[in-house]
């Protein structure tokens, strides 16, 4: 085994459904997608799960089973031309052997990454079937796809791999790898990687480069310190993950600009989604900067509306513009904590009754009862009455 090795995820990786572990709901006997490509009756559709849960080796096995062409991007690096290349290749191939073998295959790995117009490009082939578009994704394609592209296509929820799926998956590995594993050491690969099979096959192999490059055993206390030989790396459903985006929001807070800036470049470097970061600066421009500086929150949604039209590279831009204006600007978090106070006593209290003034009176039946009539005394129900919620400073 030598350090140019692929990654053993990608050595391993199932050719056909009788390989492939876990997503039984969607992959078993007679479920829709084991049925899709017994039939070969393949739809456009997104791929929607936690990272390392099976999303690229199913649509790879898909094309393998149906023996249709196969093209990949990845949404983080891709743009139109990539896209455009192979939709001219399709359309330039429509009429040879190639086209015999059935409407091509495109993977679109992130998809949420494609900005509002590459998304819009897509649209058209996908409608009159010059391809078959599979997208994956770990955002709520509800949010994160546009709705003329959504509406064509089906969406399969995969599920996080429960620790018996990860076990399966990890012994396969150490086959590979010529390692043996001791009990306590499968069970750490299995509970550790939080339903993740790339994060156990990366773990297990970058042990055995460690402390069995010519095979042999691993125990847990390899594995472990394997954990904490390694470079510290952005995970981006881990703990380095929210420990830099609260460095971020913290140093935003505390008008620290160059720290903010360098947080957002960090997340950035590292392949954090653009879009997560430009929601917590709206969600910061109302929490943090408030009515100090109620255009804020304008400035935020300017932010994200350029991230999501834009796209990266540029939108860095647009996003460093963003945090110096929130992270310059004054503070004031009184509409966040009345809001929350308020929220408190509304559950407190459920239902209390509204005073009859403030009631709808649509019939005469209602105006008889008082609704839309009566003292104005206060606008909060009787159990609140006098409640300040908002402190405007005047008292």
């Amino acid at each position: 085994m030598t350090y140019s090795s692929p990654p053993l995820a990608e050595r391993m990786r199932p050719q056909t459904l009788d390989e492939y572990v876990g997503q039984e709901h969607l992959v078993g006997a007679g479920k829709p997608l084991h049925l899709a490509i017994a039939n070969n009756t393949i739809p456009s559709m997104i791929f929607w799960g936690p990272p390392g849960v099976g999303k690229t080796t199913l649509a790879r096995i898909i094309a393998h089973s149906t023996q249709r062409p196969f093209y990949a991007l990845s949404a983080v690096a891709a743009g139109k031309a990539d896209m455009r290349a192979i939709v001219d290749e399709i359309k330039a191939s429509q009429q040879s052997l190639f086209a015999a073998q059935g409407t091509p295959i495109l993977f679109l790995d992130e998809i949420h990454r494609f900005n509002k117009a590459q998304q819009d490009f897509l649209l058209p082939y996908v409608e009159d079937g010059t391809l078959i578009l599979i997208g994956a994704t770990t955002e709520n394609p509800s949010f994160e796809v546009i709705s003329a592209l959504l509406s064509r296509l089906q969406i399969f929820v995969l599920r996080s791999l429960s620790a018996d799926d990860l076990k399966r998956i990890v012994r396969r590995g150490a086959r590979i790898l010529d390692v043996t594993l001791e009990d306590d050491a499968l069970n750490f690969l299995a509970e550790y990687a939080n339903g993740d099979a790339r994060a156990s096959l990366n773990l297990l192999d970058n042990a055995m480069r460690l402390y069995a490059p010519n095979g042999g055993s691993l125990r847990l206390s390899d594995l472990k310190e394997t954990l904490q030989s390694k470079q510290l790396r952005y995970d981006k459903g881990g703990e380095e993950h929210y420990n830099t985006i609260s460095a971020f929001i913290k140093s935003m807070r505390a008008g620290q600009v160059d720290a903010a800036l360098y947080y957002l470049a960090r997340m950035l470097d590292a392949g954090e989604d653009p879009k997560f970061i430009a929601r917590r600066m709206v969600v910061f421009a109302s929490e943090d900067v408030g009515m100090a500086l109620p255009t804020a929150l304008v400035v935020a949604n300017e932010v994200f509306r350029a991230v999501d039209t834009i796209g990266m590279p540029e939108a860095q831009i647009n996003l460093a513009h963003g945090v110096v204006y929130l992270a310059s600007a004054p503070k004031d978090r009184r509409a966040y904590d009345a809001y929350f106070a308020a929220l408190e006593d509304a559950k407190r209290y459920g239902n209390a009754e509204i005073p009859m003034f403030l009631r709808n009176a649509p019939t005469q039946l209602m105006k008889q009862l008082g609704y839309g009539a009566g003292e104005r005394d206060t606008y909060l129900p009787t159990p609140l009455k006098g409640r300040k919620y908002y402190k405007d400073g005047s008292t």
